[in-house]
């Protein structure tokens, strides 16, 4: 943690400092002075003048040492009096740099060390949404806020070791370091306008140019700006419900089923749709899809619905329902429907976990 002083700050601790070592020293001197002419005084220089106030101020008071003058008792209650403060003032500020700990910790100024991991800039009802959707996949989640009342709210929410919280200026773009946003695999950018939205992002490309950025808008016909932009994905509100609910009016069952396929699996029984990256252990590289497809429908009742590939650009090609020749290879996503029980078998055997990874995008 770095406590910053501004300049008049430190100005001030260095008149305070100077000052009470020049009241400290004629103290001394006058102690001595008073002292020295006195038959019964054992306090006539400065080793034991400077023993004898260091033993009072500190509070431990051997007394082998004490003034015999009447003007040497003074000097002394004044050492002892002072004593009483600068024990108070020790313990005032062991107390307040503790507290200033505490806090520094609880609003994230202390940082994070998560990576591979999911950074939301910005919270709100959606966010919260977002958040639980993330969380019962087991993923890592930083989330950064300019409203203190938020963090509250948060940390009682979730106590879990898998949300760290930032509090921060949304546009301090340096203090998101704090949240380790350099090592995240996705940031959410999750402002309360689209203007505002590609405003942030585009500054934020000039100093996080190499991350991944997923905005949800409000104005679908803007996609192609935010693309454009360099988000990488972009998930228009309006136009997901839309069609939705479109699908309920005439072929409810698709629409049921849509839904619920899209939801997080909560137990063996249910289904939803799982991406594993294929690594160079994957027992399916350079098999048919259609092979794949048999023998993981066989053995485990998943169904593969697709695969993701890059084009000689590095560019993501999503193929749905592709042609059963196609070669799997490693670095390709497949995507397969399947239950909680097939999931934990699954992920077992490919040797990862789902999801997209941009470590691993990073060393293939």
């Amino acid at each position: 943690m770095a406590i910053k002083f501004s300049k008049n700050s430190r100005l001030n601790i260095i008149l305070g400092i100077v000052g009470a070592l020049v009241i400290y020293f004629v103290l001394i001197s006058l102690l001595i002075y008073y002292e020295k002419d006195s038959k019964q005084a054992s306090i006539v220089d400065y080793p034991n003048a400077i023993w004898y106030s260091l033993i009072t101020l500190t509070t431990v008071g051997y007394g082998d040492l004490v003034p015999a003058t009447i003007y040497g008792r003074i000097i002394g209650y004044i050492f002892i009096f002072t004593s009483i403060g600068v024990y108070g003032i020790f313990i005032g500020q062991i107390t307040t740099l503790m507290a200033t700990i505490k806090e520094e910790k609880h609003l994230g100024h202390n940082g994070t060390s998560m990576s591979d991991h999911a950074v939301i800039i910005g919270w709100n009802d959606f966010g919260k949404m977002v958040l639980d959707q993330l969380i019962s996949v087991g993923k890592n989640i930083a989330i950064v806020t300019d409203d203190r009342d938020d963090i509250d709210f948060i940390r009682e929410k979730y106590n879990t070791k898998n949300v760290f919280i930032l509090f921060s200026e949304l546009d301090n773009h340096e203090f998101l370091k704090k949240a380790n946003i350099e090592e995240s695999s996705i940031v959410f950018v999750n402002l309360k306008d689209d203007t505002e939205k590609l405003v942030y992002i585009l500054n934020m490309k000039k100093i996080y140019p190499q991350l991944e950025y997923v905005v949800t808008l409000d104005n679908g016909d803007l996609k192609n700006t935010f693309l454009a932009a360099g988000v990488t994905n972009t998930i228009s509100k309006f136009e997901i419900s839309s069609k939705l609910l479109a699908s309920y009016m005439f072929e409810p069952d698709v629409a049921s089923y849509s839904e619920d396929i899209m939801s997080v699996a909560k137990d063996d029984a249910d289904y939803d749709i799982k991406q594993f990256r294929v690594i160079d252990t994957n027992p399916y590289i350079g098999k048919a899809y259609q092979d794949v497809f048999f023998d993981l429908k066989t053995k485990y009742n998943g169904v593969l619905i697709g695969i993701t590939k890059r084009d000689k650009y590095g560019n993501k090609r999503l193929l749905k329902n592709p042609l059963g020749d196609l070669r799997i290879s490693v670095g390709d996503y497949l995507l397969i429907i399947l239950n909680g029980k097939a999931f934990k078998l699954i992920k077992k055997v490919f040797g990862v976990d789902e999801g997209y990874s941009s470590i691993n995008e990073k060393e293939s």
